[in-house]
């Protein structure tokens, strides 16, 4: 048996799922995927969002955010970036700076190893939970 990479086509719910995500800078949870695909597909399930989901993070098209919170939210921009996470509300907002990818390569001399990408989060307030 080889390990060939896994091959999936677009499907009308996938890309469904993909458009909705691409639309908001909410960067959502599933729930909050499944009420707004549902209003255009209204037979679909959670289930078939959290596969499609999987799916998408498989093929590149999105990123799983995970907080470690009982939820995951995603992202419809694949591309690397950092992120900002309020502590008052949960809201995810992009950050739009320069990667540091000074950074990989230090810390692959370092660990003697490979760095094939990293993540950071900034944590505070957001401004409306600041008035």
């Amino acid at each position: 048996m080889t390990n060939r990479p896994r091959i999936h086509r677009m499907t009308k719910q996938r890309q469904m799922i993909l458009e909705v995500l691409q639309n908001t800078k909410a960067h959502p949870t599933a729930d909050w995927i499944y009420e707004q695909v549902r209003q255009a597909v209204p037979r679909i399930s959670l289930g078939t969002v959290y596969r499609n989901l999987r799916v998408l993070k498989e093929m590149g098209d999105i990123q799983e955010l995970n907080y470690g919170s009982t939820y995951s939210r995603f992202d419809g921009n694949p591309a690397p970036h950092y992120h900002f996470v309020c502590q008052d509300c949960g809201k995810v907002m992009d950050i739009d700076l320069p990667l540091l990818t000074d950074y990989d390569e230090q810390v692959a001399g370092t660990v003697g190893g490979q760095v094939d990408f990293h993540r950071m989060e900034f944590y505070g307030n957001c401004s409306d939970c600041l008035t």
